[in-house]
């Protein structure tokens, strides 16, 4: 990392840095998640059945990239704090070490996925008529998985380094790969044969390789990343420093797809055409709240440097900062969803059913985007604060003390659209403990830097 980069995250205006890190983020996580969303739409038309098919596997995928996400975290938060406290070297040897824990990691995840593959989406509720559908798409999907991990790893380094500019366009073109090969290979246009399900995972995978080799290559040219072999010795204590914060940041991203396997059994009760509408829902979700999303990835790597050169000021103001924008933002969003809903519900379904539950969804669950968003960025910040524990106990306690427990009791007590309302009432209560939560870490760690400089 350059010095200009590196004094731009420790001592340029706050919001300018941010704005700055943030938006090729947003635009890349824009463009890639359209394309999730293009990637949705022509498996709909294949029909209810297929689309039902891929909105069971989201639990599952997302406990995949929910592994990503966490050591992706780790990462970057010891890297970013090894570059703040003026230590390159030790930021390229965590780099290396990082990429090789996560291929291992992710072999082991998808042999268990292999191994265990029906049982578990029959304990999801998946029908044996869908059980074939799903079979089709997860099985290519496991045997690439490693490849989806490997560009969030080298990207979560490259942003550790102040750069979200590259990260966002390796993102961006993925999305394009997998959707111009989505119809070719869905349908079997021009030489194409047509797979159906499994060609929505090859696209996937494909773009994920080449994804993979770009990330790998930029890493080796900046010298971001050690050129020498790493012995065991070496990269041992690496793999625990990393996991030490990745695993619990890990941990808690996969709590969200075992809340939502939990959800979509719940909501499976309803039938098919709702889990079909609750698949859309959150593909929806995820464009709704990408700045939200931008801004957890940007966040981090801020508020580590400044952890790390120990500018606890910068951080605070920067969470507050954060948090008053996101409010803001996720109001209009919520606004132009509820005005567009009926025009998106019949986009992704004929089925008149599945359209008013989708409708239904884009009415109810967007009011409560803004108080996630508090949730979302309070996770990230506690994790850049070397806390993964606290950001840990942070997810369960949102997970399964108020959504789950709100979104059964709502359903219990108006049907499917009190499960809605019960889930923004969930992220009301959460949002407010998510503030003070954050507030007495960043007193605690305050005082801990107050009495070592005592001490010293």
């Amino acid at each position: 990392m350059s010095v200009p980069e590196k004094r731009s995250l420790l001592h340029h205006d706050i919001g300018s840095t941010l704005y700055r890190m943030t938006v090729p983020m947003l635009v890349g996580m824009f463009t890639l998640m359209s394309f999730n969303l293009v990637d949705t739409f022509f498996i709909s038309l294949l029909g209810t059945k297929e689309l039902a098919a891929v909105s069971f596997t989201f639990p599952v995928t997302f406990t995949f990239i929910s592994l990503a996400i966490g050591l992706g975290i780790g990462t970057s938060a010891v890297i970013a704090k090894a570059l703040g406290s003026g230590n390159p070297q030790e930021a390229r040897s965590d780099a290396l070490a990082a990429l090789w824990l996560a291929v291992y990691l992710m072999v082991i995840l998808t042999f268990v996925g292999w191994l265990v593959h029906d049982s578990l989406f029959r304990l999801l509720g998946a029908s044996e008529t869908i059980l074939p559908l799903i079979r089709q798409y997860m099985l290519i999907w496991l045997a690439g998985a490693v490849f989806l991990m490997i560009p969030m790893i080298g990207n979560s380094v490259l942003r550790a380094a102040g750069d979200t500019r590259l990260p966002a366009y390796i993102m961006a073109a993925g999305g394009v790969i997998n959707a111009l090969l989505d119809p070719l290979l869905i349908f079997g246009l021009g030489p194409f044969p047509a797979l159906g399900m499994q060609g929505a995972a090859l696209a996937s995978v494909i773009s994920w390789i080449c994804g993979s080799l770009v990330v790998l290559l930029v890493l080796h040219q900046r010298r971001l990343i050690d050129q020498s072999w790493q012995v065991w010795q070496t990269a041992l204590p690496i793999y625990r420093k990393i996991l030490r914060i990745g695993f619990p940041a890990a941990g808690a991203n996969m709590l969200t797809p075992l809340a939502m396997a939990v959800l979509t059994a719940i909501i499976a009760s309803y039938g098919a055409e709702a889990v079909a509408a609750f698949g859309v829902g959150i593909r929806l979700e995820s464009m709704a709240c990408l700045v939200v999303l931008a801004l957890s990835t940007t966040l981090p790597p801020f508020i580590s440097q400044n952890f790390g050169a120990g500018y606890l000021p910068r951080v605070q103001a920067a969470f507050q900062q954060s948090i008053r924008f996101i409010f803001l933002w996720q109001l209009v969003v919520y606004a132009l969803l509820s005005l567009l809903a009926v025009w998106i519900a019949r986009i992704f379904s004929s089925d008149a059913e599945v359209q008013r539950l989708i409708q239904l969804f884009l009415w109810i669950l967007p009011l409560g985007y803004g108080l996630q968003g508090v949730i979302i960025l309070t996770n990230s910040s506690l994790n850049a604060l070397h806390l993964p524990l606290q950001a840990l106990g942070l997810s369960i306690c949102r997970l399964f003390v108020f959504y789950v427990p709100f979104a059964w009791l709502g359903g219990q007590l108006a049907s499917i659209q009190g499960l809605f309302i019960g889930c923004v009432l969930a992220n009301l209560c959460m949002a407010l403990l998510s503030y003070y939560w954050f507030q007495r870490a960043l007193r605690q760690v305050e005082l801990s830097a107050t009495q070592a400089g005592a001490a010293s």
